[in-house]
């Protein structure tokens, strides 16, 4: 596959996101892939944070490169921890500069020590929201050029916006499952109800009540309670008439 090829079909993989069935890792993992194809990189490493800012190692494209994100995570130090802070890009970072380590030194020397020789940080962000940060990481000596690390901040955005949507798809699906449980348990209230009051002969206010009444005393669910009335486990004398 020429470049343009490779870039079209990392392109491709983000829209296929938008299936139900899609796998978050699997789709980080492509990722790492395509990004040291394209990039031509040694290895790659992509962090998110969870809801409460806390970054977590998700998709690395070798063993070696998972143990020092680790190690960065562990010691919360590192070019991709200052980039998801920051929102901004850090490349071309020589990891044999003390200068340009200064802010991270035990990381440097833990980079240097799996074999890496410069490394590059990318924000995975979309306007002000930053999620994660890719992680790009070269044995050799030798810069990204400008073309490069706008296709890596390109390879970067394009996952984002996936992360997102798989976020906002499982979030509607979630409110849907709710939603749906809901109106379930509704009907089978309704039904319980119903029940006590052509039991009893009373209203549907009172039947209610004792109801919750009963599931309050006794530590029950609601839902549960009503479904066992109807399904004939529990006797409406067992409960106590207001």
């Amino acid at each position: 596959m020429t470049r343009e090829e490779q870039l079209l079909a990392a392109m491709v993989e983000a829209v296929d996101t938008l299936v139900d069935d899609f796998d978050l890792i699997d789709f980080l993992h492509q990722l790492c892939d395509r990004c040291n194809e394209l990039l031509d990189v040694t290895a790659v490493g992509v962090m998110l944070a969870d809801p409460d800012g806390r970054l977590h190692l998700i998709a690395a494209s070798d063993e070696h490169t998972r143990l020092l994100e680790l190690f960065a995570l562990q010691t919360d130090q590192g070019p991709c921890v200052e980039c998801h802070r920051s929102g901004t890009a850090r490349l071309n970072i020589d990891l044999h500069s003390p200068a340009q380590t200064a802010a991270f030194p035990r990381f440097a020397e833990r980079a240097r020590q799996t074999g890496f020789t410069t490394t590059h940080a990318l924000p995975m962000r979309l306007r002000q929201q930053v999620v994660g940060a890719l992680n790009l990481f070269d044995a050799r000596e030798q810069n990204l050029s400008g073309s490069d690390a706008q296709v890596a901040q390109a390879l970067a955005d394009v996952a984002t916006i996936a992360i997102l949507q798989h976020r906002t798809i499982v979030h509607a699906n979630i409110e849907r499952a709710q939603l749906k449980a809901a109106l379930s348990s509704r009907i089978v209230i309704e039904q319980a109800k119903g029940i006590l009051t052509e039991r009893w002969n009373t209203d549907l206010d009172t039947a209610f009540y004792a109801l919750r009444q009963h599931a309050r005393t006794h530590q029950h669910k609601l839902t549960t309670l009503c479904q066992q009335l109807i399904d004939g486990t529990l006797d409406t004398t067992a409960i106590r008439r207001p």
